[in-house]
């Protein structure tokens, strides 16, 4: 962990550095480009995992449930948060 959040430093320093360059702004089309080639072994990678492959109906239900569980949970909370803070009192 140490190790990304070093090279994670590096890289902002360097980018406050190099912010003057107008040719760095092509790093965002290569992020880019290297997050869907991530994306791309990561599927290779759990396709090749037979216990994943075996389980995906029961681990994409599980991901389901999280899921509606935190967006209900989020929007619970922003109404509470609404209503507390930023709804004007009837008179």
């Amino acid at each position: 962990m140490f190790t990304v959040f070093t090279i994670m430093v590096i890289g902002i320093i360097a980018g406050y550095f190099l912010r003057s360059i107008p040719n760095i702004k092509i790093i965002g089309k290569l992020i880019t480009g290297f997050i869907f080639l991530l994306l791309f072994f990561l599927g290779i990678s759990v396709g090749h995992n037979e216990t994943i492959v075996n389980n995906l109906t029961t681990i994409g239900l599980q991901a389901l449930i999280i899921t509606m569980g935190a967006i209900a949970g989020s929007v619970l909370l922003a109404w509470l948060v609404y209503k507390k803070f930023f709804q004007k009192e009837e008179e």
